[in-house]
């Protein structure tokens, strides 16, 4: 996913800290002062509070170190890490990176090789959470943070108009279609906003039509643009507009009664607004399976990392039941742990069975380097098929010779 949020001020902020400690260094030179340990991670507001309150003080406390976090998206964690790797000054221990952001990390040498390290992953996470950090048979990413779009439904509109929740495309579109008879206006949404929201979902279509998103003129990809066109005319006005964070705002407010998101959606959509009239399930299937996208976030240790044996702690602490717990419980993350879910308050736990359905069916995007391109052209083609009508087979043909030259 990309990141949940975003604030160019703190972005500022924390380039001149890490500036900082570069030039300055972190101090752990004396055997006299307490050792640091300096961490990256790219967390909301509300997520920076839990782990400064309930999840790094116990670990300070044990290990008799001080943790510095810094706010660093993932996108920008590659530049950093690539500036403190050239000029042989690395100051970072760890890093929480999501993992689509990966390859470019490991091809440019900037992460260690946690092969010898493999046997600290706790036996009761869930196996599709390990491939995500391998790459040529090596472990450079420890798992961490599982993460998979739910579907939100409004509870008291399906009843009143005598729905059932979509099971397959040809649901959905009944769906759609019934709403916006019934009230003159879609009711249904996806993430439309042309950016990272939109491609999550069309790698859900393109995947459960049994397409590839690298490829994008096979016979699935076909498949999913032309019932996304076919869509398309019964779909929320807010479709446009929708993403990670005002998904939530539009299912609250109910202009729309079906859309997905992430989970951390389910705190505030019903314990924050009060909504518990908006349920949740796995979503539908498309003709071929049913496919989400694997998101999320995995652990690493920069090359040179001056506290290697702090760092492979605090990644065995993260990974731990108890931490877990803390995460799910309080952030409404889904854990990387099948064992970690018996803090769940009674309300939450239907949202957490929701979740859980859906990670049996999830996918990690491919880690290429040229995703960037991928992503585009995604896009481009959604907005000309699915918003212009333009011919679907013509249009893919044209963007997967994008992604082809960019490949190549």
């Amino acid at each position: 996913m990309s990141k949940m949020f975003k604030s160019k001020g703190i972005m500022l902020l924390v380039v001149l800290l890490i500036a900082t400690v570069a030039l300055a260094g972190c101090g752990n030179d004396s055997k006299d002062e307490t050792r640091t340990l300096n961490v990256v991670m790219g967390l909301g507001e509300s997520e920076w509070q839990v782990m400064e309150e309930h999840i790094f003080p116990a670990f300070e406390k044990e290990h008799g170190v001080k943790i510095k976090a810094y706010q660093v998206e993932a996108e920008d964690t590659v530049k950093q890490l690539e500036s403190m790797h050239k000029a042989g000054k690395m100051e970072i221990d760890l890093i929480a990176q999501d993992n689509m952001q990966l390859a470019p990390l490991v091809e440019k040498g900037l992460v260690q090789d946690l092969s010898k390290y493999r046997d600290i992953i706790p036996d009761s996470t869930i196996p599709s959470m390990i491939p995500v950090g391998e790459f040529d048979g090596k472990l450079y990413f420890m798992p961490y943070r599982p993460n998979v779009e739910i579907t939100y439904y409004n509870e008291d509109k399906f009843n009143e108009y005598g729905l059932d929740v979509p099971r397959t495309w040809d649901d959905l579109l009944d769906v759609a279609k019934t709403f916006y008879e019934a009230e003159g206006i879609g009711r249904v949404a996806i993430k439309g906003t042309l950016d990272g929201n939109t491609t999550v979902h069309l790698f859900d279509f393109i995947k459960s039509a049994g397409g590839d998103p690298l490829v994008l003129n096979d016979e699935g990809s076909v498949a999913a643009f032309t019932f996304l066109q076919e869509l398309y005319p019964y779909l929320s006005p807010d479709t446009r507009r929708a993403d990670w964070n005002t998904m939530n705002r539009f299912l609250a407010t109910e202009s729309v009664y079906l859309g997905q998101n992430w989970p951390f959606a389910t705190n505030v959509i019903v314990r924050d607004s009060g909504k518990e009239e908006i349920k949740a399930y796995e979503g539908w299937a498309g003709p071929v399976k049913k496919s989400n996208v694997l998101g999320g976030e995995v652990l690493g240790i920069p090359t040179g990392a001056p506290n290697e044996d702090l760092a492979v702690e605090f990644m065995k602490y993260l990974m731990s039941k108890e931490v877990q717990e803390v995460l799910v419980s309080e952030m409404g993350w889904p854990s990387m742990r099948d064992d970690a879910y018996g803090k769940v308050e009674e309300w939450q736990q239907p949202y957490f069975e929701a979740i859980n359905e859906t990670l049996k069916h999830a996918e990690p995007r491919p880690n290429v380097t040229y995703w960037a391109d991928v992503d585009r052209a995604l896009n481009d083609a959604f907005r000309e098929i699915v918003i212009e009508g333009k011919p679907v087979k013509e249009t893919l043909d044209k963007y997967a010779a994008v992604i082809e030259a960019a490949k190549n």
